[in-house]
């Protein structure tokens, strides 16, 4: 039973398709010749297929290989004039990491935002940050890869425009999952990634909205690729794929978020029922269809996980496995650094059937029992 789309998702078929038919071609995009021709009509396919999903015009696509990139190159961008960004402690590290690096030795050039219980920022305490000391640059995620918390930006975004400051958001797990209006949410940097809504991995893509006032700051340096932002040869097949899952989620949207809802609320109220003593971490709060991280007290994670080898779901972010400390996110939260490692997230999409979410529900509480009795009769001999 395969758990774990905020990891990766499974290729939507129409992706499959579109990656292979380029895969068969030959081609540069670059190439003025017949073959660099096709190989350019499937590049402006795919932006087109994926402006249509984020409601944009397909000249402020910038292709990147995923979100981590986007991240870096739309923070690099933003941050040339320097002065105060302003984050949050439960983003991805392809943001914290890459604010930190920039912000540099200089104690008043980053602010890390707290959050509260459920996860979310507390969006007045930031308008009021903005407002007291002013910003160059926001960057605050649409929705956690760990707890699928959604943050409303209408508001951030409005107090940052207010002083002159850039707002970035990472929405890599946003995309493809909920309806997006880029035409409304006046972002003007925005990342993803296409594996997320089931388009191959490795490609990616930066949304800058045309007329942001930003110089050209590529990461990579070469022929001037993607209007300058970002050289090299184009990567024809991902991009395709990319567009072929936008296409797809596109079309499905409303139906898969509905039916992916139902899912996660049973394999929440199942779990509830079953396992007396179970969090699940931001319950209260708008979160995304597909995920729900539960805090399972007394069985640690990886335990639990081994104990039910057929079920693929994840004790983290993908991004930071092998780490030694617990999630940062749950930390933020204010979990214990025990309950942090007692939880596991699933995560579901487009795929996901209700055969498959009983039996992962029948699994899962299975191994929760079994572990939680193996650490009471150890610590209780």
């Amino acid at each position: 039973m395969y758990l774990d789309y905020n990891a990766t998702a499974p290729m939507r078929p129409e992706a499959l398709k579109a990656t292979y038919d380029a895969l068969q071609a030959v081609g540069n995009a670059s190439s003025i010749h017949h073959h660099g021709r096709d190989a350019a009509s499937r590049v402006d396919l795919a932006r087109r297929q994926l402006a249509d999903l984020l409601k944009c015009s397909p000249g402020e696509i910038i292709f990147t290989s995923g979100a981590t990139e986007a991240n870096n190159l739309a923070l690099q961008a933003a941050y040339v004039q320097r002065g105060l960004i302003i984050t949050s402690a439960v983003e991805h590290p392809a943001v914290l990491e890459t604010a930190r690096a920039l912000s540099g030795e200089a104690s008043d050039a980053l602010i890390t935002l707290p959050v509260d219980s459920g996860g979310q920022i507390d969006t007045d305490g930031l308008m009021a940050t903005v407002r007291q000391h002013g910003a160059v640059l926001v960057s605050i995620m649409l929705a956690n890869n760990e707890t699928g918390v959604i943050t409303d930006l209408a508001p951030i975004v409005e107090a940052a425009h207010a002083v002159g400051a850039l707002v970035h958001t990472d929405a890599t797990q946003y995309v493809g999952r909920l309806p997006l209006d880029l035409a409304a949410l006046d972002v003007d940097l925005l990342s993803l990634s296409a594996h997320k809504f089931g388009g191959p991995q490795g490609v990616g893509a930066l949304f800058l909205r045309r007329g942001t006032p930003l110089p050209q700051r590529p990461l990579v340096f070469g022929g001037g690729h993607e209007r300058g932002w970002r050289a090299g040869t184009l990567n024809v097949p991902g991009i395709a794929g990319l567009g072929a899952a936008a296409e797809a989620a596109h079309q499905q949207l409303d139906n898969e978020a509905s039916r992916v809802t139902k899912l996660r609320d049973l394999l929440e109220e199942e779990l509830l029922a079953q396992l007396p003593g179970i969090h699940i971490n931001g319950a209260r709060v708008p979160r995304l269809p597909g995920v729900s991280s539960i805090t399972f007290p007394g069985a640690p994670a990886d335990a639990v996980l081994s104990s039910m080898p057929d079920v693929a779901a994840s004790d983290g972010s993908a991004c930071s496995a092998g780490a030694p400390s617990p999630s940062h996110v749950l930390l933020a939260m204010g979990l214990s650094r025990e309950a942090a490692d007692s939880t596991i997230r699933f995560s579901l999409g487009y795929a996901t059937t209700e055969q498959e979410m009983r039996r992962a529900i029948d699994a899962t509480v299975r191994a929760v029992t079994h572990v939680q009795a193996l650490m009471d009769a150890t610590a209780n001999p």
